[in-house]
């Protein structure tokens, strides 16, 4: 094992690792987690130490000793060393596989002294070059109890005679930016409550401890609820009826047909990505089954949904008044796609008939913590990709030249609350950020603003109107707006697409929309 500095990586270094036939990396591990500078300090020293003790000219075998000394001392450490109140995200693995072919690696976290128990693993592929390797927390711990000491092996697969290999990072991390999970899919029996709903019937039954407190809190932070259950679906909505939980799951899923379909389902109704979805269940053939149908999801053991809070009511945006109403607004969107029902293959026609109405507002002290949520949690209907904490926030709502607009929107059905946001940098004019939630996909919320700004801005000068737009496989399909506009493709720069509207065209608009522009630039109501 060889130090190899390298500034590229993230710990600055690589250790360089020739592998033997059966050769594995092992360590001891614990979730303490540390800031970046403590963890460093700590690493610098131990680094120093270590230097100094193999350069101290002593006899081989006392030095053995004083090195076997401290090794012993460096695993009790590990072992003792307490959990810390944050919870990691990920667990990391970064490697540059310098071979011109794909290197297969098993990695294996396992219970200490407990091997009766079930360990983790995963088969790793290393592409020639660079890897970094991110493996989901919510993964692991589906499946070892973290909580007690643990083990991680690395073990190269294929090896004939020997194999060498650079590793950087190689830590439980906590990221500052994750996929929001934005939806707990409960399964029932043995996890939302203790028994079998069709072996004990309902009087058999008894709901988890603290489970009631956990379900509202979730609803009180803006986390919607499912169900994926293999029960007959009558009997199991009148188990929920008695327990009086029924009210809190959105598009239950109750069926003898797999989970994997179920929670397809459930993320399809909700018009909201799998990887934002955590599917709770006791049984591990069904979180197996779940994970292979849907890789992207989150899972997690049903004996560990007291770490709910923790792992993902910690890491949501503060609570705003519309994230406690989110619920009963897919509640809302589920009456509208009712109503939708009825005019069959006539959609704008059912777009008119729903009244809808479109406020803009400026960026203010009033909606900054709203907006701040939205930046945090859309991905589908976000054209920059960007994520912008609250001092980034207050910075653009001070700026002399970048002019914001925050978007509402109401229909006959009801509100759906703040639901746009976006950034026009005036000098240019250039439309730099522009981001709606998933609720208002497909109804043409996101045309109506652009063709009213384009106006806006047209009249002012003649310039013409300028926008960047960062493609992404989730973001293409509401990305069409620029070209159903016809808005002109100028190139891509560093992933970002230039588009232009010029000055002497008319701006297409459908008369779809009422806008309401409440800010500083208009005040008067349009349909557009």
């Amino acid at each position: 094992m060889v130090r190899v500095e390298c500034p590229e990586s993230v710990n600055g270094y690589f250790l360089k690792i020739r592998f033997k036939q059966w050769g594995k990396l092992w360590a001891p591990g614990n979730l303490s987690l540390r800031t970046l500078q403590s963890a460093e300090s700590i690493e610098r020293r131990d680094y120093r130490f270590g230097t100094v003790l193999h350069q101290l000219p002593l006899p081989k075998s006392i030095k053995n000793l004083i090195v076997g000394k401290r090794y012993g001392i460096k695993k009790r450490l590990s072992r003792r060393t307490s959990r810390t109140s944050e919870v990691p995200t990920s667990l990391v693995l970064e490697c540059y596989n310098p071979a011109e072919t794909t290197v297969a690696l098993s990695l294996t976290v396992r219970s200490a002294g407990k091997n009766d128990n079930i360990p983790f693993q995963k088969l790793v592929s290393l592409v020639p070059g660079s890897n970094l390797i991110k493996i989901p927390f919510v993964d692991i711990a589906s499946v070892v109890n973290l909580s007690f000491p643990f083990n991680i092996e690395i073990l190269p697969n294929d090896i004939d005679e020997e194999m060498t290999l650079y590793f950087g990072l190689m830590e439980f991390i906590q990221e500052l930016q994750q996929d929001v999970i934005k939806c707990v899919v409960w399964d029932l029996d043995n996890t939302l409550w203790d028994g079998v709903l069709a072996e004990d019937g309902i009087a058999g039954l008894r709901l988890k401890p603290n489970i009631i407190n956990i379900m509202e809190a979730l609803d009180r932070h803006g986390i919607l609820q499912s169900l994926a259950s293999k029960n007959d679906y009558d009997h199991a909505m009148q188990a929920l009826k008695h327990f009086n939980i029924g009210h809190f799951f959105l598009y239950p899923q109750i069926s003898w047909f797999p989970k994997g379909d179920a929670i397809n389902a459930i993320a399809r109704q909700l018009n909201i990505g799998v990887k934002t979805l955590l599917f709770i269940d006791d049984s591990t053939f069904e979180r197996q089954q779940v994970r292979s149908s849907c890789p992207e999801i989150h899972v997690m053991d049903a004996k560990d949904y007291l770490l709910l809070t923790s792992i993902v009511i910690d890491n949501q945006a503060p609570v705003t008044e519309e994230s406690r109403g989110r619920r009963k607004l897919y509640k809302v969107e589920k009456d509208r796609n009712e109503f939708a029902l009825a005019f069959r293959d006539d959609y704008r026609s059912f777009l008119k008939q729903c009244d809808i109405k479109l406020t803009i507002d400026s960026l203010n002290a009033q909606n900054l913590e709203r907006v701040h949520e939205l930046t945090q949690r859309t991905n589908q209907m976000n054209f920059s990709g960007n994520r912008y904490d609250r001092n980034s926030l207050w910075k653009i709502l001070e700026s002399p030249h970048l002019e914001s607009y925050v978007l509402t929107c109401t229909d006959k059905f009801g509100s759906y609350g703040i639901v746009g946001f976006g950034i026009v940098d005036s000098r240019k004019p250039l439309l730099t950020d522009l981001m709606f939630s998933c609720r208002i996909q497909s109804k043409r919320i996101e045309h109506a603003f652009l063709s009213h700004i384009m106006k806006e801005y047209l009249s002012r000068d003649n310039k013409g109107f300028y926008a960047n737009y960062r493609k992404t496989p989730r973001n293409e399909p509401s990305g069409r707006v620029f070209a159903d506009l016809t808005m002109e493709d100028l190139g891509v720069v560093d992933g970002v697409t230039s588009l232009f509207f010029p000055a002497d065209r008319e701006v297409p608009h459908d008369g779809i929309i009422e806008i309401l522009a409440q800010d500083q630039y208009s005040s008067v109501s349009v349909r557009t």
